[in-house]
């Protein structure tokens, strides 16, 4: 395989990407069992908004996963490798309502955590695909942190 990026950085890029495809696996799963359980005044609008979220989350899994394919690398793909992967604590029990929001607004800031991390390697490897794909799943979870933070009163 030669597309101008040397074996040990694209190894290394895609074991960053791995670390971000199981956050990101992990708060989808978080998010959509927030989405089922989700209960009290604010039912309604928390459900939808948990939905349209899991949403992005299940597309971005797909956009992270084919990059890792694409730098010649398998993506992990089981529950016990996420478990080993992610920095995303499970939820324990059914949490209420605002610790959901609070949970998740955590979720979303170990993601720009994890993102920002990946870029000095595709930084030093050139690999402007894996940066651009690092700078969109930013955009998205530092506005999504904010506006959950900003249910939270935070």
């Amino acid at each position: 395989m030669d597309i101008g990026i040397n074996e040990q950085d694209r190894q290394d890029i895609a074991h960053g990407l791995s670390r971000l495809l199981a956050d990101t696996y992990t708060l989808y799963l978080k998010t959509h069992n927030f989405h089922w359980n989700v209960t009290g005044p604010m039912f309604n609008t928390l459900h939808l908004m948990f939905e349209t979220q899991y949403n992005e989350l299940s597309l971005a899994v797909d956009l992270i996963a084919e990059r890792i394919r694409a730098l010649g690398h398998f993506a992990p793909g089981s529950y016990a490798d996420y478990a080993k992967l992610t920095a995303i604590a499970e939820a324990n029990g059914v949490p209420k309502a605002e610790d959901m929001l609070a949970q998740l607004v955590d979720g979303h800031e170990i993601l720009c955590r994890t993102a920002r991390s990946i870029f000095p390697l595709a930084e030093r490897a050139a690999d402007e695909p894996t940066a651009d794909l690092l700078t969109q799943r930013l955009q998205v979870h530092e506005k999504t942190a904010w506006m959950l933070r900003s249910m939270l009163d935070k």
